[in-house]
């Protein structure tokens, strides 16, 4: 039997919102934006439709091509998609201190 190296393993009740939305590119939108005390309060945002999933915080939107390459995006959807999660995604904080 295989033997593992756990770095962690733990079990948490989160809290996740799921939405669908289609904007100006007619680009439906399913997602599944899952809050956690992991990730410095940072979200777990999950297309449903592809099955790609980030970990984002309002940092990563304003990175250049960042929601492009982490959900296979044209600019255009990217900007709608980083517009709608804008308001959805809170400030980053650090739990771990």
């Amino acid at each position: 039997m295989t033997e593992f190296d756990y770095l962690y393993d733990g079990t948490e009740e989160t809290k996740t919102r799921f939405v669908c939305f289609v904007g100006d590119t007619m680009r439906r939108f399913d997602l599944a934006i899952t809050t956690t005390n992991r990730f410095y309060g940072k979200k777990l945002v999950t297309d449903m439709q592809s099955g790609r999933t980030a970990v984002l915080g309002p940092d990563d939107l304003e990175a250049e091509g960042y929601l492009e390459h982490a959900y296979k995006l044209t600019e255009e959807e990217a900007a709608e998609l980083g517009e709608f999660l804008s308001a959805i995604l809170g400030p980053v904080h650090f739990t771990d201190l």
